[in-house]
């Protein structure tokens, strides 16, 4: 990828994020048949979703390797009972039942978007317009369930605003956290690298999609965040 290509790359970043969240209001206000709520959500949702594909992709492409390589897959992953806690119920028809049945007891799992380099999963993303330290829990159990099947898996926690505390937000070049988010992490044998994308706390009563709280996208925070996937891929 050349100098001029991976700059390109980058402005349509900001051009999409632009065009969708200026004009987002005005979109909702007007969906017929849909809570405003619930456009905004479902838009700002997807807009997430596509920017972290697209940071992959330049990400990828900047180090050189061969996009045939690189997939989304879309399947969602059998995150099967645990042996350990069937073991430990007390003897009774149920626990017997379960103990025969086992092979039937699991969910379906799966991160936001899947990275796959030669059909093999190597990175889960979570994307979200802005994260909370509730919200993280929730986050770290889902990671967790899918390492539970892939031991090696890479997480990201992309965002679009930061309401975890601490320095998340402020987009420098080295981030500190916060005191809740460091240790909620430090209970989870989970890695996540936290991308933040828009500088400034998060604030319930200032809406990004409302045109006097219009927060940028900018080049160098998206170029940041390129760098830091870069960094996870490389080895792949």
């Amino acid at each position: 990828m050349t100098k001029r290509e991976y700059e390109s790359e980058i402005k349509s970043i900001i051009k999409t994020y632009s065009d969708l969240v200026s004009t987002l209001d005005k979109k909702a206000h007007k969906t017929a048949g849909r809570a405003y709520g619930g456009v905004l959500r479902a838009e700002k949702g997807g807009l997430v979703e596509s920017i972290g594909k697209r940071l992959v992709e330049i990400a990828w492409k900047s180090l050189g390797a061969d996009v045939n390589k690189l997939s989304f897959p879309t399947k969602k992953e059998k995150v099967h009972i645990q042996q350990d806690y069937i073991d430990r119920l007390p003897a009774s028809e149920a626990k017997r039942y379960i103990e025969d049945h086992k092979d039937k007891y699991y969910i379906l799992h799966g991160s936001d978007i899947h990275v796959a380099i030669d059909s093999n999963l190597c990175l889960a993303i979570e994307c979200k317009t802005f994260t909370e330290n509730a919200m993280l829990k929730r986050i770290l159990v889902d990671c967790s369930l899918l390492k539970s099947i892939y031991s090696n898996l890479k997480f990201v926690l992309l965002q679009l605003e930061s309401q975890l505390g601490g320095d998340y937000s402020e987009l420098k070049g080295v981030t500190f956290g916060s005191k809740s988010t460091h240790t909620l992490l430090s209970y989870f044998d989970v890695d996540i690298s936290i991308i933040t994308l828009l500088k400034g706390e998060r604030k319930v009563d200032r809406p990004i999609h409302k045109r006097e709280f219009y927060k940028p996208l900018e080049f160098e925070d998206i170029n940041n965040a390129v760098e830091v996937i870069k960094e996870i891929l490389k080895e792949f």
